[in-house]
């Protein structure tokens, strides 16, 4: 159908090292297939996820290695907002569509959802929200946070770096700690100056992880506007950690203990307050 036939006619158009290659297709009535190139270590969610929600890493996965592929999937987004004839917005970043190839190098994959624009479009239209809740960016939702543009894939970012940073979903209903149930919230108060960061109930963290919470929380500033470009980000996760501030309080966050179902959107959303990875919006 149409989402075929849009993913086949935009990542033919790519050729970068953090862009998966598509290597053939076939349309035959209504069999469908894309051939992409071959990723032996699967997709980026079995590394930084397990089933019981605690960190579910190998010992080779170390954080140097996160942080690199951090910086591949930024570089990644960055070339399909600059780097190609069109304007490419992904519209579904997010662990699982993240592949890792034989030297774990990130490669973006899933562009079923990806919308091209001329580059000098500053506006961007859409008749309805796309992406999967939990990742996608509030002004999909609701025009009152922003503009939809290049921002809308920073905010998926943003989300996806915390949840390398912490090891588990940005919402998690069956932590122990009511606190801890929106991530996003309680790692804002754990970054206070002069706290211990600890992540998982494991020792203190250091600067890398730090750094992947802070440029993390940026991301997902709720105002478009307020949000770096992805060259931005490239520089802050390239930089050093003291070059960085800690960005205003997102609106989700709260120094009060909150549940998945609240939010600041406006009462009319509450039936997306719910966040589940497997919730797509088309």
């Amino acid at each position: 159908g149409e989402e075929f036939i849009n993913e086949v006619s935009t990542i033919g158009r790519i050729h970068h090292v953090n862009v998966v290659q598509l290597v053939g297709f076939s349309s035959e009535g209504s069999k469908r297939a894309l051939v992409y190139e071959y990723m032996p270590n699967g997709s980026l969610d079995k590394y930084i996820f397990s089933p019981s929600g605690t960190r579910h890493r190998p010992s080779y996965f170390t954080w140097d290695k996160l942080n690199d592929i951090a910086l591949g999937v930024a570089r990644g987004i960055d070339y399909l907002h600059r780097g190609c004839d069109m304007q490419i917005l992904h519209f579904d970043i997010k662990p699982q569509n993240i592949l890792l190839d034989q030297n774990f190098t990130p490669k973006i994959s899933d562009f079923g959802l990806a919308k091209l624009y001329p580059k000098e479009y500053g506006l961007v239209s859409m008749s309805a929200a796309r992406g999967t809740i939990g990742y996608i960016a509030p002004e999909l939702i609701s025009r009152n946070f922003g503009v939809i543009s290049d921002k809308s894939d920073v905010y998926s970012f943003g989300m996806l770096l915390l949840e390398m940073a912490g090891g588990r979903r940005n919402v998690d209903q069956k932590v122990e700690n009511s606190s801890q149930v929106y991530y996003p919230s309680w790692i804002y108060d754990q970054l206070a100056p002069g706290k211990e960061l600890e992540i998982n109930n494991s020792i203190e963290i250091g600067d890398a992880e730090r750094k992947l919470c802070i440029v993390g929380l940026w991301c997902i500033q709720m105002k478009s506007s307020s949000r770096p470009s992805m060259s931005e980000v490239i520089e802050m996760l390239e930089g050093d950690l003291k070059s960085l501030h800690m960005p205003p309080r997102p609106c989700f966050a709260s120094s009060q203990p909150i549940s998945v179902r609240q939010s600041c959107m406006d009462s009319s959303l509450s039936e997306l307050s719910i966040i589940s990875e497997h919730d797509e919006l088309s």
